[in-house]
């Protein structure tokens, strides 16, 4: 994409989100220099007169913040939307399973490609993709998230997950999208060989992801931490997300989830996990205490039922807490934007009025998130020298009028109109609408992959 070498983005406020435990520095009219792909300054009021020529960015009336960091997706999930509406986790995915044994490259790019649009179209500008289904005559999925991520211009970190435990191996998915052990950890390796790159601009980086204890054997958790350990990559997992699976990993380890990954060398800074609904006390101090980060996805927690996550206790224990998406399959919202509103309401809903703050919710969608994923020095706020990855929110419609505080408004409001998302500097979204990516076209391939895949499960044997 071409850009200009130096842009100004002024008149609107500016919330940097500078600080590592808060929301920072703020000015209620501020500007913000961007050159190339990074943060060239920031400060309040109109900006300096500049040395070379600009573009200009009138944000009157709008509010500009870090780009939102998804730390939880599941991105092929797009073409199954409206699924078992009304059942618990493990009913959905026996639901969904045969589903999504038809997925191949072309359906996943697809719905991908959709997916990481809308979430653009919410203030997303990075986003966690955590894929773990591998039909065996698929082709490249793995890879056509990759070119999705691309052709929409935004951050992907591709979580290569894995799944070696079949139905007949006592697990829930079809034996047909289980890879064997060995299998999965060299095409794990392999991922990371075509795709990660480790650089601080890095548009693409691989984590490695084997999908759950009750998908996954004990030999390739531990296999896989010590891959990912080996290669110098991050690792994810999904753990203690409903009360099914902490009663099936007592009795099948003798332990809950937490005290049952750590034993396979799965806490550390370098990982971070998704859910962590059904925690006990000891288990969250053990998570701060080890620098594990966790993805808080709310709205699909409440969607399947699975309780509410006690991000307030992670957060006094210092655990780096992002949000997530996690698959629209389970929130078919598919706006990351929706999940600040969302965190702040459920966890007030349990713990009370001061248990999140509006600040911690934009703290979680972008620093705290940028954190999970090891990119706090690169991402999540609005500092010279860091990248440009900024949205611009427009509040001065009906929606938002008379709320001062525009974090109140972004949190609390209706979820705003970007005037404009830059993510190294690029523009990928103008005027509420995205620029590298036609809606349209996005909209009629999600189609035609959702009915194809609606076609395979209806075919699949029960």
């Amino acid at each position: 994409m071409s850009r200009p070498e130096r842009v100004v983005v002024e008149g609107g406020s500016v919330i940097t989100v500078d600080s590592s435990t808060g929301v920072g520095t703020e000015h209620s009219d501020g500007h913000l220099v961007v050159e190339g792909e990074r943060i060239l300054e920031v400060g309040a009021g109109p900006a300096p007169a500049q040395p070379v020529p600009v573009r200009r960015v009138d944000a009157s009336g709008c509010v500009l913040t870090p780009g939102l960091v998804n730390t939880h997706h599941h991105l092929y999930q797009w073409a199954s939307r409206g699924y078992a509406c009304d059942s618990t986790l493990f009913e959905w995915l026996t639901e969904l399973y045969p589903v999504w044994a038809g997925l191949d490259e072309e359906s996943t790019h697809a719905a991908a490609s959709a997916g990481l649009g809308w979430a653009a179209l919410s203030g997303c500008t990075t986003a966690a993709d955590h894929h773990y289904v591998f039909p065996r005559h698929g082709g490249d999925v793995f890879g056509s998230i990759v070119a999705a991520a691309e052709r929409v211009g935004v951050r992907l970190h591709g979580v290569r997950g894995s799944m070696d435990r079949g139905e007949s191996d006592g697990g829930l998915p079809p034996d047909s999208v289980v890879e064997d052990t060995d299998r999965a950890l060299d095409r794990t390796g392999e991922a990371i060989d075509r795709f990660h790159d480790p650089a601080p601009n890095s548009r693409v980086r691989v984590a490695v992801g084997p999908c759950s204890p009750f998908t996954v054997s004990t030999e390739l958790m531990r296999s896989a931490a010590e891959l990912a350990r080996d290669r110098g990559v991050r690792l994810h997992t999904h753990l203690a997300e409903t009360l099914d699976e902490q009663q099936q990993c007592e009795a099948e380890f003798g332990m809950g989830p937490v005290e049952y990954v750590e034993s396979l060398g799965w806490l550390g800074s370098d990982v971070w996990l998704a859910h962590c609904v059904q925690l006990a006390e000891q288990q969250v101090r053990r998570l701060g205490e080890t620098g594990t980060g966790v993805a808080h996805c709310p709205s699909s927690n409440g969607r399947l039922g699975a309780g509410v996550a006690p991000v307030s206790p992670l957060l006094r224990e210092r655990v780096p807490v992002g949000l997530g998406i996690d698959g629209v399959a389970s929130n078919e919202s598919g706006r990351l934007g929706d999940e600040l509103r969302q965190a702040l309401l459920t966890s007030r809903a349990h713990y009370g009025p001061r248990a999140l703050s509006v600040r911690d919710a934009l703290w979680m969608g972008t620093r705290g998130g940028a954190r999970c994923l090891g990119r706090e020095s690169e991402l999540g706020s609005l500092e010279p020298g860091k990248l440009a990855d900024v949205a611009v929110w427009r509040l001065d419609g009906l929606g938002h009028a008379g709320i001062a505080d525009p974090v109140a408004a972004l949190v609390l409001g209706p979820l705003p109109r970007l005037e404009r998302l830059l993510c190294g500097g690029d523009t990928v979204v103008e005027d509420g609408r995205l620029v590298s990516a036609s809606e349209t076209d996005l909209t009629h391939e999600l189609r035609r992959a959702g009915s194809r895949l609606a076609r395979t499960g209806q075919e699949a044997p029960r």
